[in-house]
């Protein structure tokens, strides 16, 4: 039932997302009067699931999910039609068109993703509003949650000042940005210490645990335990560690850290259950270990327990706009900043990149609208900016090619076109092969 919830969404994103790109290029090719031959979602190739001819324009869905295409008499693209190239121009076709209107029929789809974005993130900002812990509210410092971290030089309990000499007020920024920083200032018993990072941050990241370099503190919550533990009876899900033999401890990485002085031992532990103090007797195995999967709070019941306040922002419709708009500037120079990663060898970053198992895993195994629809944001920009990449096949490809007609005033030749059309969809297959490659990588290897 999780995966169909999984891929229920992710389905539903791609085709919402796939279909309003290629709606981008078919409305202004219609309103220049460019004949659309066909308009299908997913690839049809050899055969289609469904498909009507309306009008001059063939609508359909294809059996193949890894994108869709809206074809253009007179275009040389991806259904490489050289038998229609090599006929005259006809008025209706994409050739015969100023190379203003083709210029905006082939910006038409990555506008329309940039657009969508924003509207949804205004939606989101008005509907949802923003709920964050705020960078200063964590008083007693971060938890080093990935031993990449430590290794970095950050210790439990460190206060983050600013990353790169930039202060952020929402935690989750703090941590983002850190992984794309050089300097990090912390607090440090009351020290300023700065903390340089080699360029390689997210190399060391991706060959270890997949979790943040550092986390806000929580409570050590039982989240269950295993049927041959020894304290299966003894401790419940849901008990938040308090105390180990009489010392106070508040957070997770207390209570780990007093585990290799406990091992072979039995040993008081007061815990909450059920909103009352209560102390067992605990077993600790030879590794200073209870047996006990932890869990991970919700940033509501942290409030609840005290443990942070939790900032919330609601915006009125008209205050959605703005929010929504400044939301959209910084998931695209997020998205940036990742492809100028990816494309320097040297922060190993391109280890991580992912085909469309990764997408899909991004989605949430239970359905959550908040979740679908900032997923489908940031997917539209990653569509749209990838979209803009000046590789012929690609919608920039075209455009870089239109630029130089306009500037230089000579159109490239049809026969130049097909062969850029192909190094285009070569260089297309590499790159699909490569992530999705990599996808296969991390599920034989784990890693």
């Amino acid at each position: 039932m999780e995966i169909a919830v999984k891929l229920g969404q992710f389905l539903l994103s791609l085709s919402l997302l796939i279909i309003l790109h290629e709606l981008g290029h078919f409305i202004p090719a219609k309103i220049f009067k460019t004949k659309v031959e066909k308009f299908y979602l997913f690839f049809d190739v050899k055969f289609s699931l469904y498909k009507k001819k309306i009008g001059e324009t063939v609508y359909g869905i294809g059996w193949l999910p890894l994108g869709g295409y809206v074809k253009i008499a007179g275009m040389i693209d991806e259904s490489m039609d050289k038998e229609q190239m090599a006929q005259p121009p006809k008025p209706w076709e994409f050739r015969s068109k100023p190379a203003w209107q083709r210029l905006i029929i082939m910006l038409g789809g990555v506008t329309v993703n940039f657009i969508l974005a924003v509207l949804i993130y205004i939606g989101m900002a008005f509907v949802y509003g923003d709920t964050y812990i705020a960078n200063k509210d964590l008083r007693d410092g971060v938890w080093v949650s990935n031993p990449v971290g430590e290794k970095l030089g950050f210790k439990n309990g460190d206060k983050i000042v600013n990353v790169d000499g930039k202060s952020y007020e929402d935690f989750a920024d703090v941590s983002y940005n850190t992984i794309f920083s050089r300097t990090v200032t912390v607090e440090r018993n009351g020290q300023m210490q700065e903390i340089q990072l080699p360029v390689d941050v997210i190399n060391k990241m991706l060959d270890g645990k997949k979790v943040p370099l550092f986390m806000y503190r929580i409570p050590f919550v039982v989240g269950g335990l295993a049927d041959d533990s020894v304290n299966k009876d003894i401790l419940k899900k849901g008990d938040i560690i308090t105390a180990i033999n009489g010392q106070p401890v508040k957070y997770y990485d207390e209570v780990t850290a007093l585990g290799p002085a406990m091992k072979n031992q039995k040993v008081a532990v007061t815990v909450l259950r059920d909103e009352k103090p209560q102390t067992v007797t605990v077993t600790y195995n030879k590794e200073g270990k209870m047996g006990v999967a932890p869990a991970i709070p919700t940033i509501p019941n942290l409030e609840k327990l005290g443990y942070y306040k939790v900032t919330e922002k609601s915006y009125s419709f008209f205050e959605a706009f703005p929010a929504g708009i400044q939301r959209s500037g910084e998931e695209l120079n997020k998205y940036f900043t990742q492809l100028k990663a990816i494309f320097t060898p040297s922060t190993g970053a391109y280890k991580g990149v992912g085909g469309f198992y990764a997408i899909f895993d991004i989605f949430p195994d239970t359905w959550s609208w908040e979740a679908f629809w900032n997923i489908t944001a940031l997917l539209s920009i990653m569509l749209g900016v990838m979209n803009l990449l000046p590789i012929p096949a690609l919608d920039g490809g075209h455009v870089m090619f239109l630029l130089f007609e306009w500037v230089s005033g000579r159109k490239p030749s049809d026969k130049f076109m097909e062969y850029a059309q192909m190094a285009g969809f070569f260089i297309l297959i590499a790159l699909v092969l490569f992530a999705n490659g990599n996808d296969i990588f991390k599920a034989i290897t784990g890693k």
